[in-house]
């Protein structure tokens, strides 16, 4: 063999080669290959913030046009309204049912339109937000926009969570999969464009988590900001409060794990450690609980009206006695044991029952899912199980996620799956796992998957809120399996006004309309046809699909003798009579 030939190394030997080149001469090959790679890794330190934003952005179009075309649904007008109370009244009177945190959010956006607001108006909580939209001059199209960016925000930092979280698990791919699950999730982009409470405190738990599994190497940093989270979750919505248990658990096995290189005789020292961390985290929520009610109202008055708050008993009564926050809090603990005790009905696959189903929860999900989004939350839920690397974080990931939905699934008001928006939430970090099969094909499969998602999530745009996957017949079928939050809001009173003065100018309306907009503000003038003889109602009939679906005695007959001719936002249906 000649000097001027390569040798071919052994396997499993460095490659040297044997160059007629001089050591100057390779020197400089080498520092060129070396500034090379300087500049593949610069770019790609670009790009990755790039793609992050990309995805972001895309999610912010989304949300910011769902939020500019829509009209206020059912809950959104309580809430502004009560915005409004706190900034001008500093009053904790209204809605005590939900704790003031994510209503303040909200009072961010209504501060910034500066809405007239009528400080001698007396009313109820549904009746303030109608007037302060509808009867005091101001522009609810505006208001509501306004109302609605603070938790628009708030989701997309969100979404820095989940990338952040997805990164640490599985590196960059991993982040960024998780991103795209998240910001091409339906059922986020739909509920995180209202100014409603669900997104926010599911996200506030989620961040929670996050920083419980980094306090697992730097526990003095990152348990406070894990109990600051905690604490703005409940400080938002009192379906919360299942999660504390666990989180206080992680807290304690966070720094069980950040202390296990003690000495092997002072096994007692870490469990006291563990259990300080957990007590740190507790006591950090609490005062964040507090802080949110100080804030509406630095001498937290508060004075319920006749009958608002019921007498609550049992361990109900007992454990929300003991609870430490404030006494507006308790109440309003007790005012949602009262609405539990109420009487609702329901509608799942075309039947519509009294009470609620254990099941409907996860049967919504399904429907309302992108079934991509299933497969990887399956693989990945199975990777996290199963594969002994990621076990350490499950369960983190899954113990809080398995907690809140058995909590939210016995509960008595099938709405929708807002009431376990958390679950795409954890859904879209679990899903991370799929890259832990060290199989040649799951790279391609999960690329495909979630290029199935993007797809699904955009052809439903901007109609997010009524959709449904696929299988089930996408978002114009949606009404015929589910209702309420799932399909129909009263999110469509704008569209319906420019679609009738469009198409039906001029002919009679009879209207059932579910939601909390004023149809007369929106030029749409029509009559109730159940105070009306059925021969007498004729021209058009128009009903919001939950109406339709829970349809009994009078509407049931009209609904049956009409023709369906046309549909609104796939959420209201016009018949002809």
């Amino acid at each position: 063999m000649t000097h001027d030939q390569h040798t071919v190394p052994a396997p499993g030997a460095p490659l040297v080669t044997r160059s007629p080149l001089g050591s100057a001469a390779q020197g400089e090959v080498l520092t060129g290959r070396a500034r090379l790679s300087a500049r593949l890794r610069h770019r790609r330190r670009l790009l990755i913030p790039l793609a992050v934003a990309v995805l972001l952005l895309q999610m912010a179009v989304a949300m910011i046009t769902t939020a500019v075309e829509q009209t206020p649904t059912i809950d959104e007008p309580v809430y502004v309204g009560t915005a409004a109370v706190y900034l001008h009244e500093h009053s904790l009177r209204l809605n005590p049912e939900h704790p003031p945190l994510g209503k303040l959010f909200i009072a961010a956006g209504v501060a910034a339109a500066g809405p007239h607001v009528d400080r001698a108006y007396d009313g109820d909580q549904s009746r303030v937000g109608r007037r302060l939209l509808y009867e005091s001059g101001n522009d609810p199209w505006r208001l509501m926009l306004w109302a609605r960016l603070p938790v628009i925000a708030l989701t997309l930092l969100f979404g820095l969570v989940v990338f952040s979280f997805g990164r640490e698990l599985a590196g960059t791919v991993g982040g960024l999969g998780a991103l795209a699950l998240y910001a091409f999730s339906p059922d986020i982009v739909a509920h995180g464009s209202l100014a409603t409470l669900d997104v926010p405190a599911a996200g506030f738990v989620l961040t929670s988590v996050w920083l419980l599994w980094r306090a697992s190497r730097r526990p003095r940093l990152y348990l406070p900001l894990a109990g600051v989270a905690l604490g703005a979750a409940v400080a938002t919505k009192m379906n919360t409060l299942a999660a504390v248990p666990v989180l206080l658990l992680l807290a304690g096995l966070s720094v069980w794990h950040a202390r296990r290189t003690a000495a092997p005789g002072a096994r007692l020292r870490p469990l006291a450690r563990a259990a300080v961390g957990a007590a740190l985290v507790a006591v950090i929520a609490v005062a964040v609980v507090w802080a949110s009610y100080l804030v509406v109202d630095p001498r937290l008055r508060w004075t319920p009206s006749s009958g608002e708050v019921p007498v609550v008993h049992g361990l109900r009564g007992l454990v929300t006695g003991l609870l430490p926050f404030p006494e507006a809090y308790r109440d309003g603990m007790r005012v949602q044991f009262g609405l539990e005790n109420a009487h609702w009905e329901g509608f799942l696959f075309g039947r519509h029952y009294e009470g609620s189903l254990w099941y409907y929860l996860p049967a919504a999900l399904l429907v309302k899912t992108p079934l991509g989004t299933l497969a990887l939350w399956t693989a990945g839920t199975a990777a996290f199980l199963t594969i002994r690397h990621f076990r350490p974080v499950a369960p983190y990931l899954l113990l809080p996620t398995a907690v809140l939905l058995a909590a939210a699934m016995g509960g008595q008001r099938d709405f929708g799956v807002r009431y376990a928006i958390f679950v795409p939430m954890f859904g879209a970090v679990a899903a991370v796992g799929v890259l832990a099969l060290r199989k040649r094909w799951v790279p391609v499969t999960a690329a495909a998957l979630l290029a199935f998602v993007a797809v699904s999530s955009l052809r439903t745009f901007p109609f997010y809120l009524p959709y449904a996957n696929e299988a089930f017949g996408s978002a114009a079928r949606a009404h015929e399996r589910l209702h309420d939050s799932n399909v129909d809001w009263g999110q469509d009173l704008g569209r319906l006004a420019d679609r009738l003065r469009d198409r039906y100018s001029g002919q009679r309306v009879w209207l059932v309309y579910k939601g909390s907009g004023v149809p007369s503000y929106y030029g749409i003038h029509g009559s109730d046809p159940r105070s009306r003889p059925e021969r007498k109602v004729r021209g058009l009939l128009v009903v919001s699909d939950s109406s339709v679906a829970k349809a009994e005695g009078r509407l049931a007959r009209l609904i049956r003798s009409s023709r369906e001719v046309d549909e609104v936002g796939h959420s209201i249906t016009i018949f002809r009579r």
